[in-house]
């Protein structure tokens, strides 16, 4: 499940504030870094980031469902300094050298869903 986060161009990520007012952003460099932790480079986040830091909840699915029929749901941790981040500007660099990295987000995932079309959509997977 988590390989077909890399294999996306997009992710869309959901978040909300402290008021509970959602927001759903595309993110382009977003990648598993094992089989619990997804990696989201904070390039353009402005709404979003200051969401994640109000609140941690979020949730990330994959652009085409039909590769990758799942959401996923957990915490994030921010991180503007330290390996985490230095891998993500590394990243986002080699994508596109003008890009300028505020944080690497790391999403903690503890729940997996089914959002493939029929019966078991919405179903809890993990």
């Amino acid at each position: 499940m988590m390989d077909s986060i890399e294999k996306s161009n997009i992710v869309f990520l959901a978040t909300t504030n402290k008021e509970d007012d959602p927001n759903v952003v595309p993110i382009g460099l977003a990648r598993p870094l094992d089989n619990e932790t997804v990696l989201l480079v904070a390039n353009f986040m402005k709404k979003t980031y200051e969401n994640l830091k109000e609140n941690p909840k979020a949730a990330i699915v994959v652009a085409d469902v039909t590769k990758c029929p799942y959401q996923f749901k957990g915490n994030v941790e921010i991180h503007e300094s330290g390996k985490y981040f230095d891998d993500a500007v590394e990243w986002a660099k080699s994508v596109m050298a003008q890009l300028n990295p505020k944080g690497a987000v790391l999403l903690k995932v503890d729940e997996i869903y089914s959002v493939q079309p029929g019966p078991d959509a919405g179903k809890k997977i993990e």
